[in-house]
């Protein structure tokens, strides 16, 4: 009987750094290969060698295209990895302006903390840099959604829609006669821009995201919260400023702004998007128009209205213009990008609003807003918090407790084992808890680096 051994590289214990490896004895697989952020204990480990030799490694499936889920790719390249990197064709161009993105932050970071000095490593090193990016591009390979590909005699996969962000999908693994099912991150059922998630039939092992695994998202009025800001901001003649991830979340909050613009709800304040790399996913929406719900015309007609940054003279422009404003930039967690720039100019005056929209990571900037910090560190420096601080998750692009269980709800089997992954403990705890009492499942808390050994 064939042993498939399971080894947990990442989001065991923690929502970032997802990497699952898989060793058979005919091919090597890694699913996802994301970055850690967050507290330093966790930014630290993304400097480590992993405890496995790349150059083993056969194979990456990405489920989607986040940093969490694709920001080591190119540290994984640099220790040997020679595979190919799969995933649906939106998910690597997702990837790539991504990767692309967080090389060119990484660099610029480095190079302005080796000329001022307030980094104890010296030189600071860039994590990887675009140069790296490139060739790990070289190693895509794009696949269809919905179809079976075989990678050896008895091991295939097939991708299949979950929603999320656009490209998404949970990856069902077929293994010497078992199907192994990793969720990735799961869609919301009501998704402004994307269609419901599919949902699996049938899993042996499922692993399982726990993200909101003890929550239910607030049933919000995201529209009268965003007016109420809006109407503020206009009282105040200050800036809205909306700390964002460049992928769904930025297109979804231009959509809602236009939207309201469209029904004479709000007026015509100037509306900024500053972030290179949501401007690059807007093309892949243009793009892959099958992925998501909004028509061309509709499109067109969001992007005519929205003021895209193209360049950091132009982020200064923004600033410098006292006219009332909303402005939305990377990232969404305040951990970096041009939103950084905004916030230490704009965040001590009180005609300042910062709405954060969506899960803010422990040990981020966003988090600590959240948590209401009366200073807050950038670039080395500290400025005092006099902006009001406002938070919504029903922007969230993951499915609450609620909709997970709806998720597996079509599973016809009982698994064997169900893995809970990728959520802080006190999710992961919840849900584990919610899975017994409802549907009495096996089920495991992984720690990072466990090692499993599963006879097929």
């Amino acid at each position: 009987m064939p042993s498939i051994k399971i080894q947990f590289l990442g989001a065991a214990g923690t929502v970032t750094g997802s990497k699952i490896y898989i060793e058979t004895p005919q091919k090597n697989i890694l699913i996802d290969c994301g970055m850690f952020q967050g507290i330093k204990e966790l930014r630290k480990l993304n400097w480590t060698q992993l405890p496995i030799k790349a150059s083993e490694i056969d194979i990456v499936l990405l489920t989607h295209g986040h940093l969490d889920h694709t920001g080591y790719l190119p540290r994984l390249i640099q220790q040997g990895f020679n595979g190919e990197i799969i995933g649906t064709a939106p998910t690597l161009a997702i990837t790539e302006i991504i990767l692309k993105d967080s090389a060119k932050i990484n660099e610029e970071e480095a190079d302005r903390a080796n000329r001022e000095g307030y980094s104890k490593h010296d030189p600071t090193l860039p994590f990887y840099t675009i140069k790296e990016v490139e060739k790990t591009v070289h190693h895509f390979k794009a696949r269809e959604k919905d179809i079976w590909f075989s990678l050896s005699k008895d091991i295939e996969f097939r991708f299949r829609y979950n929603g999320h962000i656009i490209g998404a999908c949970f990856i069902e693994l077929h293994l010497f006669g078992k199907d192994f099912v990793f969720s990735g991150d799961i869609g919301r059922p009501k998704d402004l821009l994307l269609k419901p998630p599919e949902k699996p039939e049938w899993a042996d092992f499922l692993f399982i995201e726990s993200t909101y695994g003890n929550k239910l998202h607030q049933d919000q009025d995201i529209e009268e919260k965003l007016i109420g800001l809006i109407k503020e901001t206009l009282y105040k003649q200050g800036t809205l400023i909306i700390p964002s991830f460049a992928v769904e979340r930025l297109q979804t909050l231009m959509y809602l702004l236009w939207k309201l613009y469209q029904k004479n709800r709000i007026p015509n304040i100037p509306i900024y998007v500053d972030s290179p790399m949501g401007s690059n996913v807007l093309s892949v929406f243009e793009k892959f128009s099958d992925w998501h719900k909004l028509s061309k015309q509709d499109y067109n007609s969001l992007c005519d209205h929205i003021n895209i940054v193209t360049s950091y003279k132009e982020t200064w422009e923004v600033i410098d213009n006292l006219r009332p404003k909303i402005v939305i930039a990377g990232s969404g967690m305040v951990t970096g990008g041009r939103v950084l720039t905004y916030l230490k100019q704009l965040v001590d005056n009180t005609n300042t609003s910062i709405l954060l929209a969506g899960y803010q990571a422990e040990g981020t900037r966003g988090r600590q807003l959240q948590d209401g910090v009366h200073e807050i560190k950038l670039y080395g420096k500290y400025y005092t918090v006099k902006a009001e601080i406002h938070h919504i998750e029903s922007l969230s692009a993951h499915a609450d407790q609620y909709e997970l269980l709806d998720w597996v709800s079509k599973i016809k089997n009982i698994p064997e084992k169900v893995f809970l992954i990728h959520g802080e403990p006190s999710a992961s705890e919840a849900f584990n808890t919610k899975l017994k009492h409802t549907l009495n499942w096996k089920t495991h808390i992984p720690k990072l680096h466990e090692v499993l050994n599963i006879t097929v």
